[in-house]
């Protein structure tokens, strides 16, 4: 059976088009894609992040020198009483003795002066009974013995109570500054103790705030890396997405004149055919050479 084929093939200048943008698909694949250029970045913490993070550091027993103090007490900016420090001081105002520390330097002299004051007063007094005694002629007499007697013992009397009174009075004012004092002490220690368990809490918002406002800072550094990071794979993958564009237009053109192949199918002719194919062949040629009839005149 013989074939006949038939091919009809798109015109040459889409052939054209199509070997430059395999030439152009070859010659792109065959670089290497750089990714280092649009690798994934990550922001690093902003200076605000750090001072947060550094200032929860060395935040952590911040409290303690509240509550126990920071040294000698010398009277310098750096030292400091805590509450353990009042406390114990408190306890030095409490007890029998407390009061000692704040009796009156000048008690003893003012008793001394008030007793003497009234001593004086006393001795003019007692001058009365010798001229009572003198005027009423019992002067030197035993009445007058037993009114200077009398006299005598309610002036000391009266001496005994003004000095018991004088020291009464200062012992009392010396215990009330020793409670005072006492209360003072303590009052200082629990408002030492209520900044310890402040200075955590400021502190916590002190840290929040730098770290909210670090991680703002971050988030935009990391959406400028992202953006730039995208800007460089757009840029790396543009001759590709190129190409892209290309070759459906390539397609679309081709599919306009497609490659086609028709076959003609022409039967094997039979061997008496042939032979009579071959022999009217034959006198087809003879005929040409020799016109005359082949039989008879």
């Amino acid at each position: 059976m013989a074939v006949q084929e038939t091919r009809v093939l798109p015109p040459e200048w889409i052939k054209n088009i199509a070997k430059d943008y395999g030439e152009q698909l070859q010659a792109q694949t065959a670089i290497p894609l750089d990714t280092s250029k649009f690798r994934p970045q990550v922001a690093g913490q902003d200076q605000l992040q750090k001072d947060a993070a550094s200032l929860a550091a060395s935040g952590v027993g911040a409290y303690a020198p509240y509550l126990t103090g920071t040294g000698a007490y010398a009277g310098t900016p750096t030292d400091m009483r805590g509450a353990q420090d009042y406390i114990t001081a408190a306890g030095a105002y409490s007890g029998p003795d407390a009061y000692k520390d704040f009796m009156s330097p000048y008690q003893e002299s003012v008793i001394e002066k008030t007793l003497q004051g009234y001593d004086d007063q006393v001795a003019r007094q007692r001058l009365g009974i010798a001229d009572l005694a003198t005027r009423s002629g019992n002067l030197g007499s035993e009445r007058e013995g037993v009114m200077r007697a009398i006299y005598d013992a309610q002036s000391d009397k009266n001496r005994g109570l003004l000095d018991y009174q004088m020291r009464q009075q200062g012992y009392g004012q010396a215990q009330q500054l020793a409670a005072q004092a006492f209360g003072q002490q303590q009052q200082l220690g629990q408002m030492q103790q209520g900044l310890a368990g402040l200075v955590p809490s400021l502190q916590a918002q002190d840290i929040s705030q730098l770290g909210q406002v670090g991680a703002q800072q971050q988030a935009y550094e990391q959406a400028v890396k992202d953006a730039d990071r995208e800007a460089e794979r757009l840029k790396a993958y543009e001759p590709y997405e190129r190409l892209g564009y290309l070759g459906s237009g390539v397609t679309g053109i081709m599919g306009g004149y497609p490659g086609q192949y028709q076959s003609t199918v022409m039967p094997n002719p039979t061997p008496l055919q042939s032979a009579l194919g071959i022999g009217s062949t034959l006198a087809g040629m003879y005929s040409k050479f020799n016109p005359a009839p082949l039989f008879g005149k």
